[in-house]
């Protein structure tokens, strides 16, 4: 049996589960319990969702995120809206919790998902973190379509970074670190266009767009593909 499968077993018996999910949250600590997290999301309902995402306690926080992402994929897409706001929250597990969320949606309407995207990408650094981060997951980019407007939205949010007057706020430093990595994912699944996208930005003038393409460059996921072309990037980028 999985790990996740065990634990919507053990919920099905718990009439509360607040406190079994304190106590096996993983936190504190380097990795928060997403298997039970996701377990969760899978056999919770709307109202404790409703609840954990207002929590004080950050472990429940992401656990409801996650949920009100299975209610999206299953059609209830009024959800979106305060999936779109805990994309901002403070806490960084409760926007990869939102980013997790997405995904789920993606598993079942990838193009639905690529539209909401679409307007995420043209919102606050930390909703166009949640779309890049949501969007760049390897199960969803099987279609070579699909992979293509996701570099366009990655294009869209790295010609924003023009426009961001404060290069030291937490936002626009979690988003800088989300692209950091989210562009070798896109590139990996279509390789000649992503490349060819990517390039562009190579010849930026931007400090922090050129930091965006180094850091994606140190992928392995990129050696993997074109070992040679990331070599002579990495050479031309260093000087």
């Amino acid at each position: 049996m999985k790990k996740t499968d065990a634990y919507r077993a053990k919920l099905k018996t718990l009439e509360n589960w607040d406190t079994f999910l304190s106590q096996e949250s993983g936190l504190p600590g380097p990795r928060g319990n997403l298997e039970l997290a996701q377990a969760v999301a899978d056999e919770g309902t709307a109202e404790l969702f409703e609840r954990y995402i207002k929590s004080p306690d950050e472990y429940l926080a992401v656990c409801g995120a996650i949920g009100l992402g299975r209610l999206v994929a299953e059609g209830q897409r009024k959800y979106l809206r305060p999936l779109r706001a805990l994309a901002s929250d403070s806490r960084w597990r409760v926007r990869e919790g939102v980013a997790m969320a997405l995904q789920r949606v993606g598993d079942q309407d990838m193009d639905s998902l690529l539209r909401e995207m679409k307007t995420w990408s043209q919102g606050n650094p930390l909703e166009q973190r949640a779309a890049a981060a949501a969007l760049c997951e390897p199960r969803l980019l099987s279609e070579p379509q699909h992979v293509q407007r996701v570099v366009t939205i990655l294009d869209d949010i790295t010609a924003s970074i023009a426009n961001v007057e404060d290069r030291k706020s937490p936002e626009f430093i979690a988003l800088r670190k989300g692209l950091g990595y989210c562009w070798s994912v896109a590139v990996a699944a279509l390789p000649a266009e992503g490349k060819r996208r990517l390039e562009k930005w190579f010849s930026s003038r931007d400090a922090d767009v050129l930091w965006i393409m180094r850091e994606n460059l140190k992928e392995d996921r990129l050696a993997r593909m074109d070992a040679a072309w990331v070599a002579r990037w990495q050479k031309r980028l260093a000087r």
